[in-house]
């Protein structure tokens, strides 16, 4: 009886100094710890950056786009403007007596001392 008493005690020895030896396998030093904890904030940080440094660059590319549509928009007006006053000028031209307008138009734009000649 007093074997098997000592046998068990052995065992029941053997198995909890195994789970604190697995415990202490698991837990982390006062060391370790730190280096993960500067690890977490050192990878924070950086990403932090990277997301200050991103929303400057979108930001600033956002602003050169809208440059250059404001400056084709403001092309566009003047073209487009130029277009209507060539087009009523046109339109002049083809209406009733607009083949003097016309000729009166060519007298300014001809200068004096060249000769000219005008079919009829």
């Amino acid at each position: 009886m007093k074997l098997n008493t000592l046998t068990q005690e052995r065992l029941n020895n053997y198995h909890f100094n195994k789970k604190n030896v697995l415990k202490n396998k698991n837990k982390l030093t006062d060391g370790e710890e730190n280096l993960l904890s500067l690890t977490y904030l050192t990878l924070k940080i950086c990403l932090f950056l990277l997301a200050i440094v991103s929303s400057f660059k979108i930001g600033s590319l956002s602003k050169v786009r809208i440059d250059r549509l404001k400056e084709i928009q403001s092309s566009y007006i003047y073209e487009k403007a130029r277009f209507r006053k060539l087009a009523n000028r046109f339109d002049e031209l083809l209406s009733l007596k607009g083949e003097q307008r016309f000729m009166k138009d060519q007298d300014q734009m001809i200068s004096h001392d060249v000769m000219r000649v005008i079919w009829r």
